[in-house]
């Protein structure tokens, strides 16, 4: 796969694989089963707009507040709201994780069918619930899903990188031609951050 990945980009955007020598190998990503779909949103909506460090250690007290830190709609509704804003998500975001689980639990929305829709679809699904826009929905794409094809435009972050490699130029028209692998591209950005 990695092969194929890089002869596409060496093909279309030189820039971008000169870099991708740079940053070195990127592991792949396995799609998740479905029942750590939940924990898995729950993850992106606590990391919105925070650094991943960061983000990672509210999700790590998020967790333990679960028996056997297993995520689950159900228990989540029965934790007080004051317990998780204690943990340190905004009120906001609590009130959004309250909002998923009770839409999973009233079968608003049935996260087992995502796996089967295409990626247009499970945004629109997953932006129905509050707190949950284009950026969370395409964060599960790339890290649950595994999907090969997302570029998020509005995470600051991968803006970031393309105006360091390219200069002030239009994202779309950059973006476009690394399709069908624009994941791979995101993750290639993602870790030049990392290395600056």
């Amino acid at each position: 796969m990695e092969r194929i990945v890089a002869k596409h980009f060496q093909k279309v955007d030189p820039v971008l694989y000169k870099l991708m020598q740079r940053v070195g190998a990127i592991e792949t990503i396995k799609p998740r089963a479905p029942n750590a779909y939940f924990q898995s949103i729950c993850r992106e909506i606590i990391g919105q707009q925070l650094n991943g460090k960061v983000a990672r250690i509210i999700f790590d007290r998020f967790t333990r507040l679960f028996p056997n830190q297993k995520v689950t709609p159900e228990y989540l509704l029965k934790i007080p709201d004051a317990k998780i804003r204690k943990i340190g998500p905004s009120w906001s975001k609590v009130s959004f994780v309250k909002d998923l689980a009770k839409n999973v639990v009233e079968g608003t929305l049935n996260l087992k069918k995502l796996k089967d829709m295409d990626d247009e679809q499970v945004i629109t699904e997953l932006t129905k619930v509050k707190g949950i826009g284009p950026w969370t929905a395409q964060m599960f794409l790339i890290f649950t899903l595994g999907r090969q094809d997302v570029f998020s435009k509005g995470d600051l972050g991968l803006r970031k990188a393309v105006t360091n490699l390219y200069g002030k130029k239009e994202i779309e028209s950059i973006t476009e031609k690394w399709s069908p692998y624009r994941t791979h591209a995101s993750r290639v950005l993602w870790k030049s951050l990392e290395n600056e």
